[in-house]
């Protein structure tokens, strides 16, 4: 009984969750930062291209 009650003021695994979901929301964010800067970066070049050929 006692090791029941130590295992549920654990907080280890907790904390882990909560770390794995900030590090899911940070590659999340810079993936969507990277595929709008890829696509301003296409723009840029492509306008380029454009008026110097």
């Amino acid at each position: 009984m006692y090791q029941l009650a130590r295992l549920l003021r654990d907080q280890k695994g907790a904390n882990a969750i909560e770390y794995a979901l900030i590090a899911g929301l940070i590659a999340t964010a810079a993936v969507f930062a990277m595929s709008n800067l890829g696509s301003g970066v296409n723009n840029l070049y492509g306008n380029v291209s454009s008026k110097l050929g």
